[in-house]
């Protein structure tokens, strides 16, 4: 696994690093903390109805020195998925395991409180076989609570795990067992790890229950999952039995079938919708003929979650795609646009349908420029709020055809050419169109043919030429007086002059003239030191200064960690 830093993946927030006291590892010991909207998202592209698991990690370690751990909300593909409460020391971590809706997979943290700023501090991502966990609806996650190998010595993950699933040592009932197989077939749907068979727990008799786990009462079901291996080849006398049992204040009942662990392979069982009235106790308890106690080597229990949602509506999101790839400030936002509820992107709000629709569009002041593309698409849309930009080119007549559309603000923009009729006349739009000096609006002349743009270009460039040629003509003509009062000057001298013999007037090639001011070339001389002069002197145009994006000035290594490690994935 390799672990790369985040700034690839999101330009909002910023940068942190966790006091040395509350050091982790090189992957929990930097975060990103984001202070600004209502939520922010990583997004990775995935392959729609594959199956992944994603965990989130939060140390909050006081990076800040104040000492106030934050609370937030967590989600994933505009769905709720827990409240993340820190502490000032020690980790938040979350494992969530589903299959993709969509062609992206999006992580966002949320502020639920005034003052507390969610944060990131790693966040993994990866592809999971189909058939893992395939007794779970498609159309629900499931929330890892615990995840226990018994009787191991440390955490088992990757590479020993395919999937990097963590597996906690855990200790049990009166007695871990070690194995004697000297290897375990893990082979199942779930793919386990052969390390978690190397030791099982078990308690001293027949007449013992092996204690697992109480479960409460809950919103949502549990889904537990166990697995067996027999610790050693019986003989044919010996036998090992025992069922699941669920232990209440009232009563104690089989919930299974009997389970008779295999030697040098494993078997899987599990409870799926599993849901309790009260406070509930999870047993194994040997069968009657069985000869051994109960062992159990792992065991996962999750959360199910409600039915996951399908997103706010595709159209709607295919049209904020196309804004987003027309205008680049705008791509700065990610995850669902209007999900989970009241969490919205800040420039947009959306209805209360299933799927949501975007109702409103609050792009006023975000620096757009250019030619708006088509959102015809979202035709739930009641105000579209464009005013204080750039955009120029003709308002687009589609947007008469947004049936909803009661508000259009276009004011202060570069657009130009007529107004559509079907926005003119419609008596039910509040339409704002002022601060676009290129627009025909009433009592204007229209601008928008090729003839009037080509004039306009035209007069637009005069004052260009004008600025140049006149000074140029000046000086020719200027030149040229000279020219002449010398001439006359001259000639008027050569009249009243002795002409010396044996030589010709006009210097050696015998021109007649001779001299700068005789030369017929001299207005042209004139012309090109002018225009030398002019070049040689001029400024190079200036078309804006850097973009404040590309300023690296106030960035330092140590705000990205260590981006090098060959340890983890984001970071």
């Amino acid at each position: 696994m390799v672990w790369t830093p985040d700034s690839t993946l999101i330009s909002n927030g910023v940068a942190r690093v966790v006091q040395s006291s509350n050091s982790i590892s090189t992957v929990l010991d930097s975060l990103r903390v984001f202070t600004t909207r209502k939520k922010n998202c990583y997004t990775t592209p995935v392959t729609k109805g594959e199956k992944v698991l994603v965990r989130a990690s939060f140390n909050y370690g006081n990076y800040d020195r104040l000492s106030s751990p934050p609370t937030f909300d967590l989600h994933f593909d505009g769905n709720f998925w827990t409240t993340v409460e820190t502490s000032n020391s020690g980790l938040n971590m979350y494992e969530a395991t589903y299959v993709t809706k969509g062609d992206t997979v999006s992580v966002c943290v949320a502020q639920t409180k005034s003052g507390q700023f969610p944060f990131m501090s790693a966040l993994e991502i990866r592809s999971v076989d189909s058939e893992v966990y395939s007794e779970v609806d498609e159309d629900r996650a499931l929330f890892l609570i615990n995840r226990f190998s018994y009787g191991a010595r440390g955490i088992l993950r990757f590479p020993q795990d395919p999937y990097d699933r963590i597996w906690r040592p855990a200790l049990g009932g009166t007695e871990t067992v070690t194995s004697d197989a000297i290897l375990v077939d893990p082979t199942g749907a779930n793919n386990p790890p052969s390390g978690i068979f190397a030791n099982a727990i078990t308690v001293d008799s027949t007449a013992d229950s092996l204690f697992l786990g109480s479960v409460s009462p809950s919103k949502t079901p549990i889904y537990m999952t166990t697995y067996f291996s027999e610790v050693t080849n019986l003989d044919s006398t010996q036998t090992r039995s025992f069922r699941f049992y669920e232990t209440t204040a009232s009563e104690t009942r089989s919930i299974s079938t009997p389970i008779s662990p295999p030697y040098r392979t494993m078997s899987e069982h599990y409870l799926y919708n599993y849901t309790v009235d009260s406070v509930t106790n999870i047993s194994l308890l040997a069968t009657t003929d069985s000869d051994l106690p109960p062992i159990i080597n792992a065991i996962e229990a999750f959360d199910i979650s409600e039915v996951l949602t399908d997103g706010t509506d595709s159209n709607d999101v295919a049209a904020l795609v196309s804004l987003q790839t027309t205008f680049d400030v705008l791509g700065e936002w990610s995850g669902d646009p209007c999900l989970p509820a009241p969490y919205s992107w800040d420039w947009l709000n959306c209805s209360n349908d299933t799927p949501p629709r975007i109702t409103s569009l609050y792009l006023d002041g975000f620096e757009l420029s250019g030619e708006l593309p088509d959102i015809s698409s979202m035709d739930a849309l009641q105000i579209i709020d464009l005013h204080n930009n750039s955009l120029d080119g003709e308002i687009p007549s589609y947007l008469g055809t947004i049936t909803s559309l009661q508000q259009l603000n276009l004011a202060d923009n570069d657009f130009s050419g007529p107004i559509p009729t079907s926005l003119s006349k419609n008596n039910k739009l509040k339409l704002t169109v002022t601060g676009n000096p290129s627009l025909c609006t009433s009592g204007k002349s229209c601008s928008s043919s090729p003839a009037s743009r080509s004039n306009k270009k035209k007069s637009s460039t005069l004052p260009v030429v004008l600025g140049v040629t006149i000074p140029t003509f000046l000086l020719i003509w200027v030149a040229a007086g000279v020219f002449i009062i010398l001439r006359k000057k001259r000639q008027s001298v050569k009249n009243n002059m002795p002409v010396a013999t044996g030589h010709k007037t006009g210097g050696a090639n015998g021109n007649t003239g001779g001299g700068a001011n005789g030369n017929p070339n001299m207005l042209n001389i004139i012309e090109e030191q002018v225009m030398h002069e002019i070049v040689d002197n001029a400024v190079p145009p200036t078309f804006g200064s850097p973009s404040p994006l590309l300023d690296n000035s106030g960035q330092s290594s140590d705000e990205y960690g260590q981006t090098g490690d060959q340890n983890h994935d984001h970071s």
